[in-house]
C-alpha cells in the first residue's frame, strides 16, 4: 500500500456570477516513504493548490486522497487538524516564522499546541536544530538569522512531530545559490531517512535533485518521471508521542503572554485605559460604603448597643393638636403627636425574650415656649427629653450624668444662656416647659455637658432630664405623666436584633434616629447606584477599545494564524489563544484599576480624616475582588468577536496574507 496515492482528484474555485474553474483535473498519482518529489510548473499550474490538498489545508475536492489507506476527503475538522498536527509538516518559501518567538519556541510551537511537557519538546527541539546546524542559534530571534538559517528553522519545525510527509514550498524560492545546495542537502537526508519529502517548485535545478519529478500544466499532471537514485535508510522514528493532548488553557496564557509582550507598550496603554474604568467604578462602591460606615458609627457613638427604643404608631387623627405634650424627633414626624404608652403595652414589651428590663421616656420637641434661663439670659429648648440608657456616655463630654434635680444640656444652649463648658457645670438654671397649655417652671442644676458629635445638631438646644424628676415636676401641677417612649434593655447585644424585630412583628414603632438614618442610608445607596452606573460608562468605552485591540492584533497576526492551522492548531485553540490575550488584558487592566483604587482612597481618607476626623472611602477586599472579576469579564467579553473572527480563517488565504 502507498504511503500516499491520490485517485482522480478534481478541484474547482468559484469564481464571479456563480461561474467555477477547473484547476485540478483528474489528477492520478501515488506517492511512497523514501521519494523526494518535485511538482514543478508554472505559475497558475495547480501545484500549490495541489499541496494545499496533500496538507489537509483545502478538503473541498473531488476524488480520493487517500494516505496510509485513508481517505483524508473524509475527514471531520478534528481529524484533518490531527492529520497536519502527526501526519504533515510544512516548510514555506517565505519561512513564516514567527516574528516574537525565539528559534526555540518557533520549532516547539506545534509540540505545545500537542500540550507536551517542556521538558520533553525542549530535547526534542534542541536534538532537531543541531542536526540542521542551529545549534548554537537557539535562542536568537528570526530577524538575526540569514536566509539559509530562516529556512533550517522552518525545516526543524516541520520535523519537530516526525510526521511522515514533508510539503517544501518553494523551499530555495529565497535563497542564494550556496545556500540552496545547501538546504537541497538538508532535505534529501530527510528523504533518505525515510520521509516523503514533496517539493513544489518551478525550478529545475531544484527537479534536478529529486528522486522523481512530476510535472503539472493547467491543472493536469502531464509528466511523471525518474530522476536521481536515492538511497534510503529507513530509521526508527525518534519516539515523538502520538495523538497528545491537545492545547492547554495554561499554554495559551503563556503563548499570549509572549504575543502580548511583542506589542508591550500598546497593550499597557489598553491596560490603562481600562483601568480607569475600574478604578472609578472600585472608588464611587467605597465612597458610598464609607459614608454609610461614617453615618452608622456616629449613630452607634450616641446610643447604647444593648438598649432598643420603641414608640407607639403616631396618631391618626388630631395631629395638629397643640394641647398633646409630646412631639416625636425626626424631621418626618416632628409636627404629628406621640402616642402614650399603656400598662398593656408595657407589660407585652416586657415579656419578650431576652429583655433585662424597661426604662420609660418623654420628649417635647419643637414644643414652643420651652425654654431656659440664668440670670438676665434666655434661651429656647427645642428637644427636652428624658434620659435613659440610650444615651451613651461618649456624648457626655464633659461633668456627669443628671441626678435628682440635674439635668445635662449641649452646647447650643450653653451659648444662649452666656456660659461657656468651663463654667457651666454646677450652675443652676430655670427650666421652662409648655405642657397642655400650662407653663411649667422649675429649677435644675447643670450636671454635664452633652454633644452629638455632629455640628448642626450642636446648634439646637437641647436637655435631658430625670424621668422621676419630670414625673414629679408634672404631678406637683396636677399632670399625670405617661411614657411615649419606652427603652427595652437587652441582656446581649447579640440580641438586640432579634427584640427589634420582635417589637415591629408586634405593631410597634422602632427607633426614629434609626427611621431617619434608613431613610438616609437609602438616599445614599441611590447615589452611590447612580454615580456607579455613570462611572461604569468608561467600561463600556474600554470594551469598545479592547475589541478594536484585538481586532487589529487579528489581522497584523493573519500569516501567524495560518502557520499555527497548518500545523495543526484547532479552531479551538485559536480561540483559546486570542481569548487569553483578552483575559490577560482584562487581568492587568483590573490589577491596575485596583492599584489606582487603592492609592487613591488611601490620599482620600488621609484627607478626610485630617479634615472631617473620618475616613469616607470604605475600600473593602470584596470591592477590589469585584472590580478584578468585572475588567475580566468585560475583557473576555470584548474578546469573543476577535477570537471568533481569527479561529474562522481560512488557513490557505491566512498563508497568502502579507
Amino acid at each position: 500500500m502507498h504511503l500516499l496515492e491520490l485517485k482522480d482528484i478534481n478541484k474547482y474555485y468559484k469564481i464571479a456570477g456563480n461561474q467555477k474553474f477547473h484547476v485540478l483535473k483528474d489528477v492520478n498519482v501515488s506517492f511512497d516513504r523514501g521519494e523526494l518529489i518535485s511538482i514543478v510548473g508554472e505559475s497558475g499550474s495547480g501545484k500549490s493548490t495541489l499541496m494545499n490538498l496533500i496538507g489537509g489545508l483545502d478538503s473541498d475536492f473531488s476524488g480520493q486522497l487517500l494516505v496510509d489507506g485513508q481517505n483524508i476527503g473524509e475527514f471531520s475538522v478534528k481529524e484533518l487538524d490531527r492529520y497536519r498536527k502527526n501526519k504533515v509538516g510544512f516548510v514555506f518559501q517565505s519561512f513564516n516564522l514567527i516574528s516574537h518567538l525565539s528559534v526555540l519556541d518557533n520549532v516547539t510551537i506545534a509540540m505545545t499546541l500537542s500540550n507536551v511537557s517542556k521538558k520533553e519538546r525542549v530535547k526534542r527541539a534542541e536534538q532537531i536544530l543541531t542536526e540542521v546546524g542551529l545549534k548554537d542559534h537557539m535562542h536568537k530571534k528570526p530577524n538575526q538569522l540569514s536566509g539559509g538559517q530562516k529556512q533550517r528553522v522552518a525545516i526543524a519545525r516541520a520535523l519537530i512531530n516526525d510526521p511522515e510527509i514533508i510539503i517544501a514550498d518553494e523551499p530555495t524560492g529565497a535563497l542564494d545559490s550556496e545556500t540552496t545546495t545547501q538546504v537541497l542537502d538538508l532535505i534529501t537526508k530527510i528523504a533518505q531517512k525515510g520521509k516523503l519529502v514533496i517539493m513544489v517548485t518551478h525550478s529545475e535545478k531544484v527537479a534536478a535533485r529529486s528522486s522523481r519529478i512530476v510535472r503539472i500544466a493547467d491543472g493536469a499532471i502531464i509528466e511523471d518521471s525518474e530522476g536521481i537514485d536515492l538511497p534510503v535508510n529507513i530509521e526508527a522514528t525518534a519516539g515523538v508521542a502520538k495523538d497528545k493532548q491537545n492545547l492547554s488553557f495554561f499554554s495559551a496564557i503563556k503563548l499570549a503572554l509572549n504575543n502580548m509582550r511583542e506589542k508591550f507598550a500598546r497593550n499597557l496603554l489598553v491596560s490603562i485605559g481600562g483601568s480607569i474604568g475600574i478604578a472609578s467604578v472600585v472608588l464611587m462602591l467605597a465612597l458610598g460604603n464609607g459614608l454609610t460606615g461614617y453615618v452608622n458609627a456616629s449613630l452607634n457613638d450616641m446610643v447604647n448597643p444593648l438598649v432598643v427604643e420603641v414608640n407607639m404608631p403616631a396618631a391618626e387623627d388630631d395631629s395638629n393638636d397643640a394641647s398633646n405634650p409630646a412631639m416625636n424627633a425626626p424631621a418626618m414626624s416632628m409636627l404629628k403627636p406621640a402616642v402614650a404608652f399603656e400598662q398593656k403595652d408595657i407589660d407585652t414589651l416586657t415579656a419578650i425574650d431576652h429583655v433585662d428590663k424597661v426604662e420609660k421616656g418623654y420628649s417635647l420637641t419643637m414644643g414652643g415656649g420651652n425654654s431656659a434661663s440664668y440670670g438676665d439670659k434666655s434661651s429656647s429648648i427645642m428637644m427636652f427629653s428624658t434620659i435613659s440608657d440610650n444615651v451613651s456616655d461618649n456624648m457626655i463630654v464633659a461633668g456627669d450624668r443628671p441626678g435628682k434635680n440635674e439635668i445635662i444640656i449641649n452646647s447650643g444652649l450653653i451659648d444662649g444662656l452666656g456660659l461657656t463648658e468651663e463654667n457651666a457645670i454646677g450652675k443652676e438654671i430655670e427650666v421652662a416647659i409648655v405642657v397642655n397649655q400650662e407653663i411649667l417652671k422649675q429649677p435644675f442644676t447643670i450636671s454635664g455637658i452633652y454633644d452629638t458629635g455632629m455640628q448642626q445638631m450642636s446648634a439646637i438646644g437641647t436637655a435631658y432630664v430625670n424621668y422621676d424628676d419630670l414625673e414629679q415636676m408634672m404631678a406637683d401641677n396636677d399632670i399625670t405623666l405617661s411614657p411615649t417612649t419606652l427603652y427595652l434593655i437587652s441582656d446581649d447585644a447579640a440580641n438586640t436584633d432579634a427584640i427589634k424585630a420582635k417589637v415591629k412583628d408586634l405593631g410597634y414603632k422602632g427607633s426614629n434616629q434609626e427611621a431617619m438614618l434608613s431613610q438616609f442610608t437609602n438616599i445614599l445607596d441611590i447615589l452611590t447606584y447612580v454615580l456607579t452606573a455613570i462611572s461604569a460608562i468608561s467600561l463600556i468605552v474600554s470594551a469598545i477599545m479592547i475589541l478594536v485591540v484585538l481586532y487589529i492584533s487579528v489581522v497584523e497576526r493573519t500569516q501567524e494564524i495560518g502557520v499555527l492551522k497548518a500545523i495543526g492548531a484547532r479552531s479551538k485553540d485559536i480561540r483559546r489563544i486570542f481569548t487569553s490575550e483578552a483575559f490577560l488584558i482584562g487581568l492587568f487592566s483590573g490589577l491596575i484599576g485596583i492599584t489606582f483604587a487603592g492609592v487613591i482612597a488611601y490620599f482620600v481618607n488621609m484627607a478626610s480624616d485630617a479634615t472631617f476626623g473620618a475616613a469616607v472611602v470604605g475600600l473593602t477586599w470584596e470591592y477590589l475582588a469585584l472590580g478584578l472579576i468585572i475588567s475580566i469579564i468585560i475583557s473576555m467579553i470584548s474578546g469573543l468577536i476577535p477570537a471568533s473572527m481569527a479561529a474562522r480563517l481560512d488557513p490557505v488565504e491566512s498563508l497568502r496574507h502579507e
